[in-house]
């Protein structure tokens, strides 16, 4: 009976380096997927607001028979707080290049799309 009594009940460090190793080798498989995954919705707003781009675009050339350089002419405004700031060129009166660059990300992202809808993605961030 005093053999019982005197065993003391507890993890030993053996056990405890085995749980730190295996919650270490967790975290090391899902904190990548999770900025993987972070990395691309943000890319979903750069896609979203190239497509509101393109079709206020398509608005404004069917009542002027041009592109615009403007933003604010094309009635294209985000709202909150942008990832990604957008730029329009127009190299001739019927095409045009709606730009998306990442404002907030540590490695350039960078969305093209033209007036046919062709969308672009050079350089990616999320790879």
């Amino acid at each position: 009976m005093n053999r019982l009594q005197n065993r003391s009940s507890g993890f030993t460090l053996i056990e405890l380096m085995i749980v730190v190793a295996i919650i270490g080798i967790l975290a090391a498989i899902a904190i990548p997927n999770y900025i993987l995954y972070q990395c691309k919705a943000k890319q979903s707003e750069a896609k979203s607001n190239l497509g509101a781009v393109r079709t206020s675009q398509e608005a404004y050339f069917a009542s002027y028979d041009t592109y615009s350089t403007s933003l604010d002419r094309i009635g294209f405004m985000p709202k909150g707080s942008a990832n990604y700031s957008i730029t329009v060129t127009v190299p001739t009166a019927n095409t045009f290049i709606a730009t998306a660059n990442a404002t907030l990300q540590s490695k350039p992202d960078r969305w093209t799309m033209d007036q046919d809808g062709s969308l672009n993605n050079a350089p990616n961030a999320c790879q």
